[in-house]
């Protein structure tokens, strides 16, 4: 029911008294088609549509290999990386926090797990103990962020830019600068190069982690106390959580889902270097913003993540499948960037407000 006021507080509204002035309307009076776009189904449907015009763009600018089968696995191959990284992402940016750091920490786990005291213990034991070293690097990473930002009531653009900029720098030195081979590792080499039912397993592996990012974040107590965070962090403090320790643990999965990348680039190029992942939290910044998810916090979906990362993968191979220039794809990314936010500034209010 419409909330009415009155100039007096004590005085009665009759039937005699003029309509109140105000900007507050029901939810259920406001138009049908800004309760459908202000919803999950709304926007993901718009998502849905902009992939469908890139896709048919590539289709007509370059007819004889965009919707070949083997264009269509290099798309989701260069989207799983910065897909795995985006679905941690989305997890903070919900909360209402921002991680620039996961760039830097992929870099630092895929040198960590090239190193040679690593590869020798693989050698003695398994490979899998370069997949452990690197996620444990990611997740160590990931708690740092977390308890600065939590406990020490640093700002999380600050916390995190400063384990980009260290992140960065301690890889260069554990590395002396240089790349850090792993071609030794040839189990190692041949299992993230599988094809399973012929999908690549860096797509398997992007599509895993999304499975999971979606479930603990729609089907869990700790996905609705994320939300509750990002919604409001002081009543959902009131309400019983503790916030700061979440926080912590939502920085900590941020930093293995750079960890699983850094394994990720490592199988895929069989190198672990500090170079590796520059740029990347951009990347993932913009495809968590365009899939919806509020910078503010308080609403996000893994599922438009996925929808925002298979958009600009998509773009940039209509790009290079039109030997369009890299300035250009930037140009390109910004607008779409500033675009989405703007679209977020205009349906994100709550339905039931009018300005």
């Amino acid at each position: 029911m419409s909330e009415q006021t009155t100039a007096g507080a004590d005085t009665p509204l009759t039937s005699t008294d003029a309509p109140p002035t105000t900007s507050t309307v029901t939810v259920e009076d406001a138009p049908l088609w800004r309760r459908v776009l202000s919803g999950s189904v709304g926007r993901n449907m718009g998502l849905v549509l902009a992939l469908l015009v890139l896709v048919i763009v590539g289709a007509a600018s370059a007819p004889d290999t965009f919707l070949g089968l083997s264009n269509i696995m290099v798309i989701l191959r260069q989207a799983s990386i910065v897909g795995v990284i985006s679905i941690g992402m989305t997890l903070v940016i919900i909360a209402g926090g921002i991680d620039l750091s996961v760039g830097s920490v992929l870099g630092l786990a895929s040198v960590v797990g090239a190193l040679a005291a690593v590869q020798d213990l693989a050698d003695q034991t398994h490979w899998i103990v370069m997949v452990i070293v690197a996620l444990a690097v990611g997740v160590f990473a990931g708690f740092l962020n977390g308890i600065v930002i939590a406990y020490g009531n640093v700002v999380a653009f600050m916390a995190t830019l400063a384990m980009l900029v260290g992140a960065r720098g301690f890889a260069e030195i554990l590395a002396n600068r240089r790349t850090l081979q792993v071609g030794g590792q040839r189990e190692f080499i041949t299992f993230m190069n599988l094809d399973i039912l012929g999908v690549d397993m860096l797509i398997w592996i992007f599509l895993v982690v999304s499975v999971l990012g979606w479930v603990l974040l729609n089907r869990t107590i700790f996905g609705r106390r994320t939300v509750a965070i990002g919604g409001n962090r002081e009543a959902a403090r009131l309400a019983g959580i503790n916030v700061k320790r979440h926080v912590m643990y939502l920085y900590a999965i941020s930093g293995l889902c750079a960890g699983i990348a850094g394994v990720m680039i490592l199988g895929r190029t069989t190198a672990g270097a500090s170079v590796n992942g520059q740029l990347l939290e951009l990347d993932a910044i913009a495809a968590v913003v365009v899939g919806g998810t509020l910078l503010i916090g308080g609403r996000g979906t893994v599922t438009g993540t996925v929808f925002g990362v298979l958009i600009f993968a998509t773009l940039t191979n209509v790009f290079v499948q039109n030997n369009m220039s890299s300035s250009v794809q930037a140009v390109a990314k910004g607008v779409i960037i500033v675009i989405a936010v703007l679209l977020q500034q205009r349906f994100a209010r709550p339905a039931g407000r009018t300005s």
